[in-house]
């Protein structure tokens, strides 16, 4: 069972998606929280395996409490799920750590899927989201090339392409023929290359650098 912080400063949405959710059997709702403050609080009381994170709400917004939440618990992923796809919204989440990104007008079945993909191990951004990433970067190309700026061997860039399209470590792993365990330890070494700390991140950068283009997701 997959259990699951809401935190919305809408009561109506958390009710609703509590019963989106809950109408998985294998999802069901530890908490809900309408503010990022209660929404640490709530983490700490019942350690829930992912959190679904509202954005701009009064008090403690959702990109201080997606960071806070990172910092203090690593293996909890936060993933975002908001009506704003402005820049700065975007690139703030996704800096602070959140897993992926979407916006709420997603159906019912794709959040589920993310929800239960993100656990896995995938990336999920909303296709607007990634739009803005890839506009970013060509309004502001990085002054390095980046095949010299990171070094990207043939292989690693491969490895991009995959996790960008969001499959997990075992679909990598069976697509090039290689163990889980070795995809891993690739996919960790090509995240200390780039500076980052997991997948959502390795691919922003990848989009913004050129390192693949919008196409591989």
């Amino acid at each position: 069972m997959i259990s699951v912080l809401i935190c919305d400063d809408q009561r109506i949405v958390c009710e609703g998606l509590t019963r989106i959710l809950e109408s998985d059997p294998e999802l069901r709702v530890a908490a809900v929280a309408h503010d990022g403050a209660e929404a640490l609080a709530r983490v700490a009381d019942v350690h829930p395996d992912l959190v679904l994170m509202d954005l701009k709400m009064t008090g403690v917004n959702g990109i201080v409490a997606t960071r806070k939440i990172r910092e203090q618990y690593p293996t909890i992923p936060v993933l975002v799920l908001t009506t704003y796809d402005d820049d700065e919204w975007v690139f703030d989440a996704l800096r602070s750590g959140a897993a992926g990104y979407l916006l709420k007008d997603t159906p019912p079945s794709d959040l589920i899927a993310a929800i239960k993909g993100t656990l896995a191990g995938k990336s999920f951004l909303d296709p607007a989201v990634a739009g803005k990433i890839l506009s970013d970067y060509q309004k502001h190309p990085a002054s390095t090339p980046a095949k010299t700026r990171f070094q990207v061997s043939d292989r690693e860039r491969e490895l991009l392409k995959l996790l960008a399209s969001g499959l997990s470590n075992g679909e990598i792993a069976q697509q090039l023929f290689l163990s889980e365990g070795t995809i891993r330890n690739y996919a960790s070494e090509l995240f200390k290359k780039l500076g980052v700390s997991d997948r959502t991140q390795a691919v922003v950068l990848a989009l913004r650098h050129g390192l693949i283009s919008l196409g591989d997701l």
